[in-house]
């Protein structure tokens, strides 16, 4: 189903999978930690097995923070983890931006307003948002700290529309997993799913998604109508 693009006012931008190309960060650091028994694999290369487990852990690990946010602990989570990357600041993250993210912000912020709404922790959100000069595209910034439950309740795509000034059923969401899906179905909102992160067709059309999208460079198109 196309986009109602007349609707449209805000955009909610997911960040892991959607501008962040994480699923190859994650996958390249498995492959690393594997090189030590890369004889178990078929031509010793572990890259297939690395992307496979990435890939596969998507559901549990949604399932899991969903579970931690329902019993209000998903704010301990975030706050633990971001003690834990101040504890180890000497060794910076380095981020990768997903093919075409910075053509999909040009056009949108100068359409649109336009937010990050993550799941992540503030501080490796803001670092992801710094290292790659992209603050002057967003109204707001999102992360699992900045409401009192994060995605797929409804209360980060609330706050997000009401700081960028538009109504919730005036933005779309998007990105990669069922819980971007959900999140922005429970307020009202479009939703894009891409399959260029952690989720696959399938579930994201399960989900509701009102368009599913191979890559950033669809959504560009999609949003030129």
């Amino acid at each position: 189903m196309p986009l109602d693009l007349s609707r449209i006012k805000g955009v909610c931008f997911d960040l892991d999978g959607t501008l962040s190309d994480t699923d190859d960060e994650w996958t390249n650091r498995l492959q690393h930690r594997l090189h030590a028994v890369r004889f178990l694999f078929k031509n010793q290369d572990p890259t297939s097995f690395a992307r496979w487990v990435v890939m596969s852990s998507e559901s549990p690990a949604n399932a899991i923070y969903h579970l931690m946010d329902h019993l209000s602990l998903d704010d301990t989570f975030a706050s633990l983890y971001e003690r834990f990357v101040r504890a180890r600041r000497s060794t910076k993250q380095s981020f990768i931006l997903m093919d075409h993210a910075t053509e999909l912000l040009e056009l949108a912020s100068s359409r649109f307003q336009c937010s990050i709404v993550s799941a992540r922790d503030e501080l490796s959100t803001m670092r992801f948002v710094d290292q790659f000069q992209l603050a002057r595209f967003f109204r707001v910034v999102v992360s699992a700290q900045t409401c009192g439950h994060t995605k797929p309740f409804p209360d980060p795509m609330l706050y997000a529309a009401q700081a960028m000034g538009v109504k919730p059923e005036e933005c779309v969401m998007i990105g990669d997993t069922t819980v971007d899906i959900l999140a922005g179905k429970a307020v009202g909102a479009q939703t894009i799913g891409v399959l260029c992160g952690f989720g696959g067709a399938g579930e994201l059309r399960k989900a509701g998604a009102d368009l599913i999208l191979k890559d950033l460079h669809e959504v560009i198109e999609a949003f030129k109508g």
